[in-house]
């Protein structure tokens, strides 16, 4: 893979109970665990920030499908990412689950799959994820 771009953050304090910043001061984000999981959700929690960027992600992916196969997309299209965590099956740790919801006003539902299932095959997010976490997305 020939790299385009590298972001860069360092996350401090207890990791969920912190804080994390990117190298450049444009996101400084103070952690906290979410108050379902005992913390005091007085912060923002890693879930919340893989759902930001996924839901960016994939609409913009969507966007690049859209604009390389000649496919007429809804300015206001709209991505909602829905991470969820728990404990594995296994018992050694955590892992997610996403829905994603996504409102393709205007286009038809063949037309909406396609796009989306499009969209997951160029976004970085959907490809990193594929076969490791359940994905389930929903045509709202």
């Amino acid at each position: 893979m020939k790299i385009a771009y590298t972001a860069h953050a360092t996350a401090n304090g207890g990791g969920r109970e912190g804080l994390s910043k990117t190298d450049d001061g444009r996101v400084t984000v103070t952690l906290a665990t979410p108050t379902e999981m005992g913390g005091s959700g007085k912060g923002t929690n890693p879930e919340q920030l893989f759902a930001t960027g996924y839901a960016g992600c994939f609409l913009g992916a969507m966007r690049f499908a859209a604009g390389k196969a000649k496919i007429d997309m809804p300015k206001d299209a709209l991505v909602t990412a829905n991470v969820s965590i728990g404990p594995r099956d296994d018992g050694e740790g955590f892992g997610l689950e996403v829905v994603m919801d996504v409102a393709l006003p205007g286009m038809d539902k063949a037309a909406a799959e396609d796009l989306i299932a499009r969209g997951h095959v160029v976004c970085p997010y959907s490809h990193s994820i594929k076969g490791n976490v359940k994905v389930t997305t929903n045509i709202v």
